[in-house]
């Protein structure tokens, strides 16, 4: 594809690259609230997005009252994919809606999303998220998708649908479907999702252009090979860079396998060399707040 349209809406030229440096994951538990809380006072990422269902969302909510400024999302979450820390969903336990597994938590996978889900079940999830991180005090700047459950072909309708309806920016990749297959995805989910971008676009409203993520399996050498993926960033593009920071404490530990990625995502991060590396290398950095302020205003919220 082209130059993204909305670097030119942003009063940005069509060769500028832009990064958006974004935090997973906020309020799963309460070392990734602490890790998000300190980074974002320090200019160190640019925004992030909470999970409602999920324990440390109520503490996530009250902090982001006191901070009116901050860039925060809802992380759409259809998963529970940890053994001994689990939630469910917030608007049924019904097994009949395909949301829950046999312990009434959402299933572990996104296959198991893909494969049971109800999608007029998961859209009416989606909006009760929205509407309770609302009711809660945050008015969300995006929707993004936890562990990319909600990014198939029966699903992405709902989750768009309930992103606009809600006046938050909806996550989208401006890809082709050949781009889309070569990165795992069935035909149909690969022909529904770039046909579902392109219209979003051709309605207004921005999309992204990559994504940008280090696997959380990655252990060693993890600032190196993150500043590679985010040099990747081409001329005209808007890159969307995702971290999953969190403070080391016992619970984290007891809770995620991957609980050391966690940790140097939040020691990367806060040393502030991903930032000084766009940033020297002329990458301007915007948050999701810009992006959803180019929405058409009917979808303002």
């Amino acid at each position: 594809m082209g130059a993204n349209p909305a670097l030119m809406r942003l009063g940005l030229k069509e060769t500028d690259r832009v990064a958006i440096l974004h935090v997973d994951d906020v309020g799963m538990c309460g070392a990734s609230l602490d890790a998000f809380a300190e980074l974002w006072s320090v200019r160190a990422v640019t925004c992030g997005s909470v999970m409602v269902p999920c324990p440390w969302f109520r503490a996530t909510a009250a902090w982001a009252r006191e901070q009116r400024q901050v860039d925060l999302g809802v992380h759409a979450t259809l998963t529970s994919e940890w053994s001994g820390y689990r939630w469910g969903p917030v608007s049924t336990r019904d097994p009949a809606s395909g949301l829950v597994d046999d312990e009434l938590c959402f299933p572990r996978t996104s296959a198991e999303v893909a494969a049971h889900a109800k999608a007029d079940a998961a859209a009416n999830e989606l909006r009760m998220q929205l509407r309770l991180a609302r009711d809660a005090g945050i008015e969300p700047t995006h929707l993004d998708t936890h562990m990319g459950s909600a990014l198939n072909a029966r699903l992405y309708g709902g989750f768009t649908e309930a992103a606009l309806d809600a006046g938050a920016l909806p996550f989208g990749l401006r890809l082709s479907a050949e781009q889309w297959r070569k990165s795992g995805y069935d035909e149909e989910s690969a022909a529904v999702l770039s046909g579902a971008v392109r219209k979003l676009e051709e309605r207004g409203v921005p999309m992204l252009d990559r994504m940008l993520m280090l696997s959380l399996s990655v252990g060693e050498e993890r600032l190196d090979r993150t500043l590679q993926l985010v040099r990747r960033i081409e001329p005209g593009q808007i890159g969307y860079a995702i971290f999953h920071p969190a403070v080391d404490t016992p619970e984290l530990r007891a809770i995620c396998p991957d609980w050391r990625s966690r940790v140097a995502d939040y020691e990367l991060l806060r040393s502030g060399r991903i930032r000084d590396e766009l940033e020297g290398a002329g990458v301007r950095l915007i948050g999701c707040r810009e992006l959803q302020a180019l929405m058409p205003s009917c979808y303002s919220s």
